[in-house]
């Protein structure tokens, strides 16, 4: 199951799964058994969208029954023309027959005024409505629907019959029209330059997920998982975590915050590669970076200030000045290079970092706003 599809221009996020589906459908075939009994019905299908869920219902029906279809129109794109037209009619005897007719989706109603019409005409014994989705924000009609399946917001949906321009129908899950963008922001900077206490303003302002990570790791080590036993296999080595189990995490932590806002990424990315494998997730699931911030601190400072942290933090190397300038050696030659990637992009803004912790937020936020 993918997180995020794209059809022709547009992304859809993973909504509703097979098994939601299917439960629904067995609820449906109960409550209709249980009012006609032994009558054999006509089910009849509106195309093109419920040839899916006719053929489910109808396997899950437990009496005898018949079925057919017909096939009528109001959408086009992503939204409803508001005219319906019937494209193809009914040519079986439906005469003193119970009609059940089988609908993947009302919303506005349109459709069903349609049918409505249609079977007004006709010498029927009774005309039932089941739908398997219903909106109910958006339909005004005052017109009665028998049996709904899954009432759901107003949001466009593909997926197990529906479409968008023709693709998606053949989805066995349900994917929803992705309409916000997020919010993602690499924040950079040298070790010491307030990237951890800068984020964890940022994220409550903007309701974004803050991603460090060390926090990563550690809670992949702490809770055993399969990504941190492998993780800390190179760790207790000495070596440096691949990229590939790096990314792994992250993608993890990405894909449980379906509905975030946005992702500020801190100590991620180091490396060109994995800002390359930042982009390709991220645009498979039609998101991208929006820019890369760093907190731009002249060195000297920096040392002092990690030497004075080090006076409380019980880091041996907050304590040494040799270690605490190769740390920033370390920085320039690997991870600093990341700067003219995003620049390339024209994605890099730099921060003047000197100054009170309130002065320095109010500097990113004037970024953090343009995007």
């Amino acid at each position: 199951m993918k997180q995020t599809i794209k059809l022709h221009d547009k992304f859809f996020n993973y909504y509703l799964g097979k098994e939601k589906i299917d439960l629904a459908i067995q609820s449906l075939v109960q409550q209709v058994h249980d009012d006609l009994g032994d009558e054999i019905p006509v089910f009849i299908g509106i195309l093109n969208g419920s040839f899916m869920f006719v053929a489910d219902f109808i396997r899950e029906y437990p009496s005898d029954c018949e079925v057919t279809f017909v096939k009528l129109a109001s959408y086009e794109g992503t939204k409803s023309t508001g005219v319906v037209n019937e494209l193809v009619g009914l040519s079986e005897d439906l005469t003193d027959r119970t009609v059940v007719i089988l609908e993947d989706i009302i919303d506005t109603g349109n459709t069903l005024v349609k049918i409505y019409e249609i079977f007004d005409k006709l010498p029927i014994k009774q005309l039932r409505l089941a739908t398997l989705f219903f909106k109910p924000e958006v339909f005004k009609k005052a017109l009665p629907i028998d049996y709904i399946g899954i009432s759901i917001p107003d949001r466009f949906i593909v997926g197990y019959g529906l479409d968008y321009d023709g693709l998606g129908r053949n989805l066995k899950d349900i994917y929803e029209l992705k309409t916000n963008r997020m919010k993602n922001i690499v924040l950079f900077g040298p070790p010491g330059a307030g990237k951890g206490t800068q984020a964890n303003i940022l994220k409550d302002t903007y309701k974004l997920i803050h991603i460090s990570t060390g926090d990563i790791f550690r809670d992949n080590i702490k809770n055993n998982t399969e990504l941190g036993i492998i993780a800390k296999r190179f760790m207790d080595k000495g070596d440096l975590v691949p990229d590939s189990i790096t990314i792994e995490m992250l993608k993890d932590v990405v894909n449980k915050h379906r509905t975030a806002k946005g992702f500020i990424f801190d100590g991620f990315p180091r490396t060109t590669s994995q800002a390359e494998a930042l982009d390709k997730f991220l645009a498979e699931k039609g998101e991208q970076i929006n820019g890369m911030v760093a907190l731009e601190v002249p060195q000297d400072l920096l040392v002092a200030r990690i030497l004075e942290r080090g006076k409380t933090s019980g880091r041996p190397d907050d304590q040494k000045e040799k270690k605490i300038r190769n740390r920033f050696n370390e920085y320039h030659t690997k991870t600093e290079i990341l700067k003219d990637y995003y620049q390339a992009q024209n994605k890099y803004f730099g921060i003047n970092g000197v100054g009170t912790i309130e002065e320095i937020t109010q500097r990113l936020k004037e970024v953090f706003d343009k995007f």
